[in-house]
C-alpha cells in the first residue's frame, strides 16, 4: 500500500506495481483485470472503491454483504476490455436476490460476446459515492510521449471530447490548470447551488496518475473513468490499464554543450564547402555558390566539382578531402543517390555540419536511404541539416547558403520552416514588411537537426530577439518543451503546427514523411511549455514581427482611446479573445480624461475622443495614458479625418511614445487605423517607431498584444 507523505501525496509501492506488471507479462497479456488495476491504484494512493472477486454466486452474496449495499458488479477478463459493451456491469444493486441474478446475466453475457473469453469471475464493488464525473488518465503520445489528461468524464467523454493535457509527471500547479483549462471548467465550482468539488483530491489523483505513468513507461494507458469528484472526495470507480506491446526506438539525444558548439560552426562558419557547385546557370549548385559570393560572405567558399577547376573565381577542388584546413559546413547541391558516399568523406574530413538540400528521401518513400545517411552522420559525428531543404540564411555572417533569392536585412527575427514554401513565404513577407532577421531556416524531413536544436543555440544568440517556426511534426517533442522552457525565459518563441485537422495531418504525414501527433495533445502541451501557437500563416509572421517591438507590459490594465466609437466595440471584443483585460478605470483617471474630451464623447473604457477632434486631443489622451502607472498598455483606434489626417496622427503618437520612453516609461502600445489608402503609410511609419499599427483591422493589433501577454506571464515578467 501507499504511503502518505507530508505534502499529501502518496509514496508510490513500485515494488507491488512490479509485481502485478510482471504476472500480467508472464500470461502474455496486454491489459490488466480489474482487480490488478485496484493493486496499482492502491499502490499509487489512487482512491477506489473496496471490491473483490467472486467465482460464483454464493461467492458474491457474501462479498456484497461485507461491503455492504449497494454494490457494483463487472465481469472479470483479461479478454474483454470494453464491460459495458458486453453487458458485463451492473450497478446499484440492493439486494442478496439481485446480486446471485446479477452474477449469473454477468456471466452468461461474457460467454455470448466472446465464447473464448477467459472469465476470472466477477468484481464486487462498493457503489461510489455519487459526484461529478470526470475523467483521468494517461496516454503515450507519439510525439511528446507520456502525458496525463484530465476532462468531463462518463459515456459522454468521447462525444465531449472536453479534455485537457499535460506531460507526464505532472506538477501540482500542471494539475491546478487541468482543472481550469476544460470548458466546463465552473462545473467544479459547483452551478445552480451546488457544492464545488474538492480539488485538493483531484490534483492527488492527476499528479499520482501521472507518476504512475511516469514511473512504469511499459503503461501504454491508464484510464480511470469515471472518477466520482464530490466535495470531499474524488474516487475512480473504474480503472483500466493497458500495456506496451514494445517500446519505440528512442532518437539520439545530444547535451546542449554539443548542440551549442556544432550550432555555432553551422550558424558562424568560417569557411563553408560547396558539394555539386557548378558554373552553369540554372543549375542548384550555381545558385548556391552566387548567392554565397554575391551575398558578401567573409568566410572562405570552396567549391567541390571533379570536372571543374574554377566556378566563380573560386578554386575549385576535386572532393572534400582536397579542400586545405577546416572546413565548418558543407552544403550538398548533389542528386540524393551520390549523397551517402559524398557525406562518407565529409565525415573522414572532419567536417561537423552538413545541408542537404537534396530531395528524394523519407518525403518520397525512400526511408531506407534517409536512415542511410542518418548513421553515417553519427557514425562520423556530422550533424545534418535536412535534407529535402531550401538550404539557410545566417544575415549577420552575410551567409546565404540557398538556391532560393537572397536577403540581407540584418534583424532580431529568426525563421524556420519545414516546408520549403512555407520558407518562400517567410522571405516574401521579410522582404515586403522591411523585418529584420537573424537567420532562416530549413529543416525539411528533419533526419536529424531539429527545432530543439535550433532553440538551443538561438536563446544565446545575442542577434536573435525572438524565434518563429512552421512546423508539421516534432521528431522529439520531449526535447522540443525541454528548450522551450529554457528559451522562453529569455525570448518569445512563436510556433505555427500544420495539420491541426485530420486532413491536414494526413497531408503533413505525406509531405514530409512525418506522423503528426493529435492536436489537442499539441495545444496544451505548446501552451504548458510557455510557447505562443499562432493560428496561421501570417499571424506567426505578425507576431514575430511585432513581439520584439513591443516592450514587456508590466500588468494587465488595458486602455482603449478611439477616435471611433464602432472601432471601440470591436477592439474590446478583441481585447476579451485575446485573454487581456480592459482596466476599470477609476473616477480620478475618469475625471482626467474628461478634461481632454468633448461633452458628447465617452470616458470610461473605451475612451472615446470622437473622430472630429483635432490632433490635440490624441496628443493630450494618448500622453495620459502612457504617463498614468495603473495603465500597462494602450490600444490606439485612430479614424481617418481631414482634421486629423493620419500621418499627423503618427507622427504626433511616435512623438508623445518617444518622450515617454526617454522618461523610461515603456509601455506596449498598439494602434488600429482606419480609412483611406493613406493608412497605409501611417502605419508603416509608426511600426518602425515602436508602435504595432495596422490598417483595415480591430483584430490583428490586439492579437499581437495578446501573444507578448501571453510570453510575458510564460516568462514570468507580469507582475
Amino acid at each position: 500500500m501507499a504511503q502518505e507523505k507530508n505534502d499529501g501525496l502518496a509514496t508510490p509501492d513500485k515494488e507491488a506495481v512490479r509485481a502485478v506488471l510482471d504476472a500480467a507479462r508472464a500470461e502474455g497479456r496486454t491489459s490488466l483485470t480489474a482487480p490488478e488495476g485496484k493493486r496499482v491504484a492502491d499502490a499509487y494512493g489512487i482512491p477506489v472503491p473496496d471490491e473483490g472477486l467472486a467465482e460464483s454466486a454464493d461467492e458474491a452474496v457474501q462479498l456484497a454483504d461485507r461491503l455492504g449495499f449497494p454494490v457494483v458488479m463487472k465481469i472479470v477478463s483479461p479478454d474483454i476490455l470494453h464491460k459495458t459493451d458486453a453487458g458485463g456491469v451492473r450497478v446499484g444493486l440492493s439486494s442478496a436476490a439481485e446480486v446471485r441474478s446479477a452474477y449469473t446475466e454477468i456471466v452468461g453475457n461474457a460467454r455470448s460476446y466472446d465464447a473464448d473469453a477467459n472469465v476470472l469471475g466477477v468484481q464486487v464493488q462498493q457503489m461510489a459515492k455519487p459526484g461529478q464525473e470526470v475523467l483521468v488518465g494517461t496516454v503515450t503520445d507519439p510525439t511528446f510521449g507520456k502525458v496525463v489528461a484530465f476532462g468531463l468524464g462518463g459515456v459522454l467523454v468521447e462525444v465531449l471530447k472536453d479534455v485537457t493535457f499535460r506531460l507526464a509527471p505532472a506538477s501540482r500547479e500542471d494539475a491546478e490548470s487541468m482543472l481550469d483549462g476544460i470548458k466546463a471548467a465552473e462545473v467544479l465550482n459547483g452551478v445552480r447551488g451546488g457544492d464545488p468539488v474538492d480539488r485538493e483530491a483531484l490534483i492527488r489523483v492527476i499528479t499520482s496518475v501521472s507518476q504512475l505513468a511516469h514511473d512504469f513507461p511499459e503503461l501504454a494507458e491508464v484510464d480511470l473513468n469515471p472518477v466520482f469528484a464530490s466535495p470531499d472526495g474524488a474516487t475512480a470507480a473504474d480503472i483500466r490499464i493497458l500495456l506496451t506491446e514494445g517500446q519505440p526506438a528512442q532518437r539520439r539525444r545530444y547535451t546542449p554543450a554539443e548542440i551549442r558548439t556544432s550550432m555555432k560552426r553551422l550558424m558562424q562558419p568560417s569557411s563553408v564547402a560547396v558539394i555539386g557547385a557548378s558554373n552553369e546557370q540554372g543549375k542548384i549548385g550555381n545558385s548556391v555558390m552566387r548567392n554565397l559570393v554575391d551575398g558578401g560572405f567573409s568566410g572562405e567558399i570552396h567549391p567541390v566539382n571533379p570536372k571543374a577547376d574554377e566556378i566563380l573565381g573560386r578554386k575549385a577542388y576535386k572532393s572534400v578531402a582536397d579542400i586545405p584546413g577546416e572546413v565548418d559546413v558543407a552544403v550538398f547541391a548533389v542528386p540524393a543517390k551520390f549523397v551517402p558516399d559524398t557525406l562518407e568523406a565529409v565525415g573522414a574530413k572532419g567536417i561537423p555540419n552538413a545541408v542537404l538540400i537534396p530531395s528524394g528521401f523519407a518525403e518520397t518513400g525512400e526511408t531506407e536511404l534517409q536512415e542511410k545517411i542518418v548513421a553515417i552522420g553519427e557514425k562520423h559525428g556530422v550533424r545534418l541539416l535536412g535534407p529535402n531543404i531550401y538550404g539557410y540564411y545566417s544575415t549577420w555572417q552575410d551567409l546565404c547558403a540557398t538556391f532560393c533569392t537572397p536577403y540581407d536585412v540584418k534583424g532580431g527575427v529568426a525563421l524556420t520552416s519545414q516546408s520549403g514554401g512555407i520558407g518562400m513565404a517567410i522571405l516574401g513577407f521579410a522582404r515586403s514588411t522591411s523585418t529584420g532577421v537573424s537567420a532562416i531556416v530549413g529543416l525539411g524531413n528533419k533526419s536529424d537537426l531539429d527545432e530543439d536544436d535550433l532553440l538551443t543555440y538561438f536563446a544565446d544568440d545575442p542577434n536573435t530577439k525572438c524565434i518563429a517556426m512552421h512546423l508539421e511534426d516534432l521528431k522529439d517533442g520531449r526535447a522540443f518543451v525541454e528548450a522551450a522552457r529554457e528559451t522562453v525565459p529569455k525570448k518569445p518563441v512563436v510556433v505555427l503546427k500544420a495539420g491541426r485537422t485530420s486532413a491536414g495531418a494526413k497531408a503533413a504525414g505525406s509531405h514530409t514523411g512525418a506522423l503528426a501527433g493529435d492536436d489537442a495533445v499539441y495545444d496544451d502541451v505548446l501552451r504548458q511549455a510557455g510557447v505562443i501557437r499562432a493560428p496561421g500563416l501570417n499571424e506567426m509572421l505578425e507576431y514575430a514581427r511585432a513581439l520584439p517591438v513591443l516592450p514587456t507590459p508590466q500588468g494587465d490594465n488595458t486602455v482603449i482611446i478611439t477616435g471611433a466609437g464602432g472601432s471601440g466595440v470591436l477592439l474590446s471584443d478583441a481585447i476579451v479573445d485575446n485573454g487581456l483585460s480592459l482596466m476599470e478605470i477609476p473616477p480620478d483617471l475618469d475625471e482626467a480624461f474628461r478634461a481632454f474630451i468633448p461633452p458628447f464623447g465617452a470616458a470610461g473604457n473605451p475612451v472615446d475622443i470622437t473622430g472630429g477632434e483635432p490632433p490635440s486631443t490624441y496628443e493630450a489622451t494618448i500622453r495620459l495614458g502612457l504617463e498614468d502607472p495603473r495603465i500597462h498598455s494602450l490600444v490606439l483606434g485612430y479614424w481617418h479625418t481631414i482634421v486629423t489626417p493620419p500621418m499627423v496622427f503618427a507622427e504626433l503618437t511616435a512623438k508623445v511614445v518617444a518622450e515617454a520612453r526617454e522618461k523610461g516609461i515603456e509601455k506596449p502600445v498598439v494602434a488600429s487605423l482606419a480609412g483611406d489608402t493613406e493608412v497605409e503609410e501611417a502605419s508603416q511609419y509608426l511600426f518602425e517607431r515602436g508602435v504595432v499599427a495596422y490598417p483595415y483591422t480591430t483584430e490583428k493589433p490586439v492579437a499581437v498584444l495578446g501573444a507578448k501577454y501571453r510570453w510575458a506571464r510564460a516568462a514570468g515578467l507580469l507582475r
